[in-house]
């Protein structure tokens, strides 16, 4: 393995997957520090009962409207959560692009590979609850 491998290391896939031998399958490189990050962003904080401040707050905000203020603690939510849970990136730049007919937010993240000085990009779907017609 390369050393950007050894840093970035290697880890289970979600969902777990079985190999023809009946191993289980890990995954190593770019797909496992991506996974890793959005293992952090999909889990809310107090989820796990031995480590009730992983995860990322995005979920608090699960119920607010499509705005620019949400869009905004969005963007905090996931920069502070990626900066304290996954070391092996330097996040650059959070977006959060919704499309209020269907709840969905984009949320993108420009980050560098702090081992390689690799620039990536990855896309988080994210879905808020869009009020209905009664609470409009």
């Amino acid at each position: 393995m390369s050393e950007a491998g050894d840093f970035i290391g290697r880890g289970f896939p979600f969902p777990l997957r079985i190999d023809a031998r009946g191993s289980m399958v890990l995954v190593g490189g770019i797909e496992e520090l991506e996974r890793s990050m959005a293992v952090v962003l999909s889990t809310a904080p107090g989820e796990r009962p031995f480590r009730p401040l992983f995860g990322c707050r995005i979920w608090e905000l699960m119920f607010e409207p499509i705005n620019e203020n949400t869009m905004g603690l969005m963007e905090m939510y996931v920069e502070d959560a990626l900066r304290r849970w996954e070391p092996r990136v330097d996040v650059e730049e959070i977006r959060c692009l919704p499309n209020p007919d269907s709840g969905e937010v984009h949320v993108e993240i420009d980050y560098v590979v702090r081992q390689t000085n690799d620039r990536r990009n990855l896309v988080y779907p994210f879905y808020l609850i869009p009020p209905t017609e009664d609470e409009e």
